[in-house]
């Protein structure tokens, strides 16, 4: 497995790099955004592990310039950002998981693994396993192309906006916990960091939800969610 690390701290790459290399993984280390974005714009790496902050290019400049590309390599965030907002940038720009600094080791080998089995497991597995088509009030889900539709508009989701929004569409009306939603966006095994799902369902409110029309995703404080009008 080959992996990306690009962050301009030494005192924080060559600790990393050499505790992912005793892992097994092949490590190629950038300490600027301009040199990981043109590391990473050739492809071929299995996890990128960006910083937010770099110097001349931001890790989240690279991630969404990835992503505008097509290129779905799994991105891990390293930075000192701890805000719902900050979380919510980051998975909005792309990126699929996220790390505070400063974090134990242990916990950036476990957040490695959990994204490389992911990306073996890939669409293989595909959780959701979509339907073609799944309609609710005036929403209606196109799993297999990631497309929504509500009034006259032309929704565009990510594959975990799209999963989470089909798990919402097949449980209308029934409180949903965050365990049962996490389990079935991320697996028993597979966790994110705390607040990355109340982030997602941010991001895919955001997007179903405009001003004007009816919310449908309601929270049921201290228990989970709700789907429907």
């Amino acid at each position: 497995m080959r992996i990306l690390l690009v962050d301009d701290e030494i005192e924080l790459t060559e600790p990393l790099s050499r505790a992912l290399t005793r892992e097994g993984y092949r490590v190629e280390v950038a300490s600027d955004g301009a040199e990981g974005n043109d590391r990473a714009s050739r492809g071929g790496y299995d996890l990128l592990i960006l910083d937010w902050m770099l110097p001349l290019l931001s890790g989240l400049e690279i991630c969404q310039q990835l992503r505008d590309r097509g290129d779905m390599t799994p991105v891990l965030f390293l930075t000192a950002k701890d805000t719902l907002d900050n979380r919510v940038e980051g998975l909005d720009a792309g990126a699929d998981d996220y790390l505070v600094k400063p974090f134990e080791l242990r916990e950036l080998l476990a957040r490695t693994r959990a994204l490389l089995r992911r990306r073996e497991a890939g669409a293989a597995s595909n959780r959701s396993e979509c339907a073609a088509k799944v309609r609710v009030e005036d929403l209606e889900l196109d799993c297999s192309n990631q497309l929504a539709y509500r009034g006259e508009r032309t929704i565009e989701l990510s594959e975990k906006e799209s999963q989470l929004l089909e798990y919402f569409m097949n449980h209308p009306n029934q409180l949903l916990t965050r365990q049962e939603i996490q389990h079935h966006l991320w697996g028993a095994n597979d966790q994110p960091t705390s607040n990355v799902l109340a982030a997602q369902i941010r991001l895919l409110r955001r997007k179903i939800e405009a001003e004007g029309e009816l919310p449908l995703i309601h929270t049921v404080y201290g228990k989970g969610y709700r789907f429907g009008y």
